[in-house]
């Protein structure tokens, strides 16, 4: 099974191919540029790198969030596109759960944390089943950073560009229970989206390109002047 991976949850964007269990190529790339200026040219790059025809690719997977609200929509949009207009099977993964897919077969628990500006980050805790996967233990969260010190209880692995963000401000109270990931585990990988994609392909579990929606965990900007407005008016 050929599997094209893309993750533009956050600034690092991240394309894979994957064929069966094996890597065939990856691209990673922290920009400050917007994701649309480069995704489809890097699909390409890695098509022709492989040599892979886009029409041979047998399944489609991106990150469907939480994340950078424009990196998840230019994501999602382009993927769901190709997977449409192919009629390949799609894929929406959590943007936690391929970050801390990373870390699967950590004994301790694992806090990925991402950045969701306006001063709060997104995370979720995980723990490693007996085959190596990673159960999700809490809901998928957007607060405040210091929120985290009511989650993190034991010794736990955190990783992801929210951790580094907050690093400073969480460590004096965290000291004794963030065990800081070494820095490729910070930011997600295309690979492990695809890893993921391919568990759900393979259980039969494929999702519905024309109706999958990003998963924001808390209301869009849009949204959030939309009530506002609806407010103002009543």
């Amino acid at each position: 099974m050929k599997i094209l991976a893309v993750d533009t949850a956050t600034y690092t964007g991240s394309v894979a191919l994957l064929e069966d269990d094996r890597v065939a190529a990856e691209w990673d790339l922290q920009s400050a540029q917007t994701h649309n200026r480069r995704l489809l040219q890097t699909i390409d790059f890695l098509l022709q790198q492989t040599g892979w025809e886009i029409r041979g690719v047998d399944a489609f997977a991106v990150t469907l969030g939480p994340g950078s609200f424009t990196g998840l929509r230019i994501g999602m949009s382009t993927v769901k596109a190709l997977a449409w207009s192919l009629r390949k099977p799609f894929v929406g993964i959590a943007s936690l759960d391929a970050l801390a897919a990373a870390l699967q077969y950590a004994s301790l628990p694992v806090c990925p944390i991402l950045d969701a500006r306006k001063k709060e980050v997104y995370f979720a805790t995980y723990r490693s089943d007996a085959n190596g996967g990673q159960i999700r233990q809490s809901p998928y969260i957007a607060a405040a950073p210091a929120q985290l010190l009511e989650h993190l209880t034991e010794p736990t692995i955190v990783c992801g560009d929210g951790w580094l963000l907050y690093r400073e401000e969480l460590l004096p109270a965290l000291a004794r229970l963030a065990i800081e990931a070494a820095a490729p585990f910070h930011f997600i990988r295309a690979s492990f989206v695809g890893a993921l994609a391919r568990q759900q392909l393979l259980a039969g579990k494929a999702h519905d390109p024309l109706t999958s929606a990003p998963l924001y965990v808390r209301p869009s900007e849009a949204e959030l002047n939309k009530s506002s407005g609806s407010a103002a008016q009543s």
